[in-house]
């Protein structure tokens, strides 16, 4: 006997799956999808609302929440409650560490330039496994609401994303369970839901001004055959509409005539007035006047006053444009449309001031919240086959990459990339002296090589002997239009070159395609922990080499008792290396780098005291 499903939210027929669009914003993310009637459509499940906060709390429990429910706890428990972690996202901890004031929770030093950790409670997370939970909500938000499983996904980033954040991004969506189609950028999506670069016969160049609640970007593209290309993109990934609500406290705080350091040290207080202010911000989008109290504090706000207080911050995102304009080597009569993305360009002061750059109208039609994750569920349909009218470029059909250490495998070309296309990674040395270094081309979607399809092996000869981390070898991936992959290595401080031609999809036919996809997404789960666990203990043996070689050349700056718990810290290092447990790992690392910090720092004294003997300064 046949089934049919019938979806119950709808009432009508429903395909077995539904491929939806992904917006995991800075601040807020939502999931979208295409309706009966063809048309894109946000979810909102259960009248919890579109926009799902980008916030994740842990509780004492180990339990986690996700959303509207985890807000609460920004003031309550900061230091388990984690928000823009898409800041985080393929960055390490030296990337970040001129903006951890921004940051209510720990994030963990580990002095070297891996990806960042976050810590909450007794546990380390990394952001990929964060951005993973948001995702979970979504995914069963969109379930719930539909009625149906939702396995298969576009997930946006920002044009300016580098290799490492859109892998990261990827890999947050195979632990959330979702079979990641694409990554589509932000900019992209928007002209999607515009109906710009549906027609492969138009040719556009278009401005995307992109300003959310925490980040700013705008993006320069040329639409041509249906290919997006990003001509620049320009931006402040610290700067957006939280900014307007924090000018508008500080103005409350002086006009009330408070004591500007006991308020800010309250609080309870202080997110009471960014509330207010955010609620100002969004009455003066409609209306003149703000005027309500908070306990004996008055919150008056007229229109002017406001675009007074946020006049700066905007000629900062219109600064931002021109440099993208110069970048793209364009005038702003050569852009043909201009869109508004986030929920902070519902201003009419920005309105009018990217109106007046630009010199016309900018499309503001569609709700700017929601029209990324529209335009995501569209490119969603192109993928699933649905819109004949479109042209859908090849693609790779599974993720090209090479193995790194501990047998790891690194994507470089991910799948469903179109071509012909072309990416690469930078690579260093891992042992003092190494100078030749392996190159081992897999095909696959598994974490580990042993899973996946080998494809070619050669060597890099020649390296020059330096220690461990600084000879940088630039490993590139070009596919061309007849899906040939080849591979250079070259080591830039010597220009060493070696390169290799294979045909990656030789021999594969659909069914063994289908199997790798599915076996991915059904061990995603322990493949990404498995993955979590060797990326752990390499960080601790190199950690452990690092600091037992510091021992050995300069042992003679500790005292007795720095060498002897230096020694027990690296015992206890190796002892959690030779346990299971990834969080005892990191955790016995950070001990390790916490207390050896301060004889770096002394050495280093020790060399600029001695280099500046005997000289004189005038």
């Amino acid at each position: 006997m046949a089934k049919i499903s019938i979806n119950l939210a709808t009432g009508s027929l429903q395909k077995e799956e539904i491929i939806v669009g992904i917006d995991l914003g800075t601040t807020n993310s939502l999931i979208a999808f295409i309706d009966p009637d063809k048309k894109p459509k946000v979810i909102n499940d259960t009248g919890k609302g579109i926009l799902v906060p980008s916030i994740i709390h842990f509780n004492t429990a180990g339990e986690i929440v996700v959303g509207n429910e985890a807000r609460e706890f920004l003031i309550s428990d900061p230091a388990n409650t984690i928000f823009s972690v898409k800041r985080l996202l393929g960055r390490s901890y030296k990337d970040v560490a001129e903006h951890l004031d921004t940051f209510s929770y720990q994030l963990i030093d580990d002095d070297d330039d891996s990806l960042v950790k976050i810590r909450a409670g007794n546990k380390f997370y990394t952001p990929i496994e964060l951005s993973a939970e948001i995702l979970k909500e979504l995914k069963a938000r969109a379930e719930h609401a539909l009625k149906t499983p939702v396995n298969r996904a576009v997930i946006t980033v920002p044009a300016y994303f580098n290799d490492s954040q859109r892998q990261a991004t990827r890999d947050a969506g195979r632990l959330a369970g979702l079979n990641v189609l694409r990554i589509l950028n932000e900019p992209t999506a928007a002209s999607l839901a515009y109906g710009i670069g549906l027609d492969p016969t138009e040719e556009k160049t278009i401005a995307v001004y992109d300003l959310g609640g925490g980040t700013f970007d705008v993006s320069i593209l040329s639409i041509q055959n249906g290919i997006f290309e990003v001509l620049s993109t320009n931006g402040n990934t610290f700067l957006g509409g939280d900014d307007f609500d924090r000018a508008i406290v500080h103005y409350w705080i002086e006009k009330n005539k408070l004591d500007s350091v006991a308020a800010k040290a309250d609080p309870v207080l202080m997110q009471q007035l960014r509330l207010k202010a955010e609620e100002a911000k969004k009455a003066l989008s409609s209306q003149n006047l703000f005027n309500e109290k908070l306990g004996e504090i008055w919150c008056t706000l007229d229109k002017q006053t406001f675009e007074l207080l946020i006049e700066a911050k905007v000629t900062e995102t219109l600064n931002s444009c021109k440099q993208a304009m110069a970048d793209a080597k364009l005038s702003v009569a050569e852009i043909d449309e201009v869109i508004l993305v986030g929920g902070s360009t519902r201003s009419p002061y920005v309105k009018a001031k990217v109106a007046q750059f630009f010199g016309r109208q900018p499309h503001d039609q569609i709700n700017p919240d929601e029209v990324v994750a529209l335009g995501a569920a569209i490119q969603a349909d192109i993928l699933a086959g649905n819109r004949s009218d479109v042209l859908l470029l090849d693609i790779t059909p599974l993720s090209l990459g090479i193995e790194t250490m501990g047998g790891l495998m690194d994507v470089i070309i991910p799948r469903n990339a179109k071509v012909p296309t072309k990416a690469g990674r930078q690579y260093t040395t891992s042992i003092d002296g190494q100078v030749n270094m392996k190159i081992s081309v897999y095909q696959g979607e598994r974490d580990l090589v042993q899973e996946n399809r080998k494809l070619a092996e050669f060597e890099l000869r020649g390296i020059p002997s330096m220690p461990a981390g600084l000879p940088k070898v630039d490993i590139n991936f070009i596919l061309n239009a007849d899906g040939i992959l080849t591979v250079q290595a070259i080591e830039l401080r010597s220009g060493v070159k070696q390169e290799i031609a294979v045909k990656p999809s030789y021999g594969l036919t659909d069914d063994t395609v289908e199997k790798m996809l599915t076996d991915s997404i059904t061990h995603a789960k322990t493949d990404v922990e498995q993955r979590m666990f060797i990326e752990a203990k390499g960080e601790g043996e190199q950690l452990v080499y690092t600091a037992d070689r510091f021992i050995e050349r300069n042992g003679n700056i500790l005292t007795p008792e720095e060498l002897t718990h230096t020694k027990l810290h690296i015992t206890a290092l190796k002892d959690a290396l030779n346990g299971g447990n990834k969080d005892i790992i990191l955790k016995k690392a950070d001990e390790l780098n916490e207390f050896t910090r301060p004889f770096a720092e002394r050495l280093m004294d020790m060399a600029v005291s001695q280099s500046m003997k005997g000289k004189k300064i005038d």
